[in-house]
């Protein structure tokens, strides 16, 4: 499994944000190819730091999976609808393959 993470601060303005990420954002993520999961968090409490407005996160079967989804023409899309949401110092993320490990 890999999962990409999208974290966002709070937005000048959460209303329009909530709205845009509902209306538009979320459509797009739905149409990526290979999409397996998808979960959101409004309400990350951190241990460290401030914590995040949204927290999304996405999973793949696999590397591959993920990166053919991020480019086409959906991916595209998807990607340049952040510019929408947050400017670049608004919105970081995160790609990692993930492992189940025994308890």
């Amino acid at each position: 499994m890999v999962r990409y993470l999208a974290m966002f601060t709070t937005p000048d303005d959460p209303e329009a944000f909530d709205k845009h990420y509902r209306e538009v954002h979320l459509p797009l993520i739905r149409s990526l190819p290979g999409l397996r999961r998808v979960t959101l968090s409004r309400s990350p409490v951190p241990v460290r730091g401030e914590a995040y407005y949204l927290v999304t996160a996405l999973e793949w079967d696999d590397m591959t999976a993920l990166k053919e989804a991020f480019a086409s023409p959906a991916g595209v899309a998807t990607g340049d609808d952040v510019a929408n949401l947050a400017g670049p110092d608004q919105v970081r993320s995160m790609i990692f393959e993930t492992e189940d490990v025994e308890l």
